[in-house]
């Protein structure tokens, strides 16, 4: 299989291994209950055990570029629908440009291969 191929599936990996324990540290409330705090830090520890297998074809600066962009999203969209939060325009406005820069640098960039 292409290693790019494969890098970008560690990336998706350490991308939803970091959002979900990200809503776990919602649900630790503040690190009181033992159960989504534990999940919370594997899921963690997975998120940066795939990123660091990312790292092996797609270079640091993409790769947590991504990894963050897309999490911030993905957070945003869980914390809307999930835990109710409000969004409002600006925070809108500042996921499109998340958005943006995410494609730009996944299209445009010639740093890896696609």
């Amino acid at each position: 299989m292409n290693p790019v191929v494969i890098g970008y599936s560690f990336l998706a990996l350490a991308i939803v291994f970091e959002v979900l324990g990200t809503t776990f540290l919602v649900k630790s409330e503040q690190f009181t209950r033992l159960m989504p705090t534990v999940l919370m830090a594997v899921l963690y520890i997975g998120s940066f055990y795939f990123l660091s297998q990312t790292l092996k074809t797609i270079p640091l600066g993409i790769a947590y570029a991504i990894w963050g962009g897309v999490g911030i999203v993905l957070t945003a969209i869980i914390g809307f629908v999930i835990f109710k939060q409000s969004i409002d325009l600006p925070a809108i406005l500042g996921i499109i440009l998340i958005i943006s820069g995410v494609v730009v640098i996944d299209v445009f960039s010639q740093t890896v291969g696609h």
